[in-house]
C-alpha cells in the first residue's frame, strides 16, 4: 500500500523518535510492502524546522544528510502540481485551522488517492472531503 507521511511523522521517522509512533502506524512503517511518499511541502517545512534549531540528532549535521536519509529510507518526494493545486483550490478550509501548508498537504494526498499518516487532530477535519486518514496517536 502507498502512504504519504506528514512533516511530524517524517521528523519522527528520521529521528528513529519510535516514542512517538504509535504501534498501529510502526506496523506500517516496518511493512516492506508498503511504499511512502513526502509532499514537497513537508521537505520545505523539514528544512525550515531543522534550519530554525527546531530539529537535532546525532545522525543529520545538515539539510544534505536529511535528503540522504529521505533517499536511504526510499521515501519519495512528491511535487506538487496542477492537480493538487486545483484539489486544495476547492478544499473548504475547517473553521481554525490556519495553516495553508497544511491544507496543500491534504488536498495532495486526496488528489492522489494516498492515505496520509498524521499526528496532526486537524486532518482528522478533512475526512468527509476525502482525506484517508491514519491517525498517529503519540
Amino acid at each position: 500500500m502507498r502512504y504519504y507521511l506528514d512533516t511530524n511523522v517524517l521528523i519522527f521517522v528520521l529521528m528513529q523518535d519510535d516514542e512517538n509512533i504509535s504501534d498501529d502506524v510502526q506496523q506500517i512503517l516496518v511493512d516492506y510492502a508498503n511504499r511512502f511518499y513526502v509532499s514537497t511541502i513537508v521537505v520545505q517545512e523539514l528544512i525550515h524546522a531543522y534550519k530554525a534549531g527546531n530539529i537535532r540528532d546525532a545522525f543529520h549535521k545538515s539539510t544534505k544528510d536529511l535528503f540522504e536519509s529521505i533517499k536511504t529510507l526510499d521515501i519519495e518526494i512528491v511535487p506538487v502540481n496542477r492537480k493538487h493545486l486545483l484539489n486544495y483550490a476547492a478544499l473548504e478550509i475547517v473553521h481554525g485551522h490556519k495553516d495553508p501548508n497544511d491544507h496543500v498537504i491534504i488536498a495532495q494526498a486526496i488528489s492522489d488517492k494516498i492515505p496520509m499518516i498524521s499526528s496532526d487532530r486537524q486532518f482528522k477535519k478533512y475526512i468527509d472531503q476525502g482525506l484517508e486518514l491514519v491517525f498517529n496517536r503519540r
